[in-house]
């Protein structure tokens, strides 16, 4: 029987300036603040959020009544509010922009 190669998934990814001194020092503040044990920890929740804010931006292209916008807007806003990262009073897609 043949073999079927794994695919990987992207999980982090780096800094374009891998020594920008502003960029360093808030990781190392989040890494203390938080208790993450390296800045891939840090680099892969900026990921996260970034394809989520694609997504949004995504959505937002489409037409109001889009029956693909008010669903998969409507599944993002609910899986964001239910880890945690967006209130139930700011359940908009507008709102998933700003998230950093």
């Amino acid at each position: 029987m043949p073999r079927v190669p794994l695919v990987y998934n992207k999980t982090y990814s780096t800094p374009r300036r891998p020594y920008e001194k502003e960029r360093l020092d808030q990781e190392l503040e989040l890494i203390g603040k938080f208790g993450l044990r390296n800045k891939r920890e840090v680099w892969r929740v900026r990921y996260t959020l970034a394809k989520i804010r694609k997504a949004a931006r995504e959505l937002l292209t489409l037409d109001e009544k889009e029956p693909k916008r008010l669903f998969e807007g409507n599944a993002l806003l609910r899986r964001l509010v239910r880890i945690g990262v967006l209130d139930e009073s700011k359940m908009k897609l507008d709102y998933v922009l700003g998230l950093k």
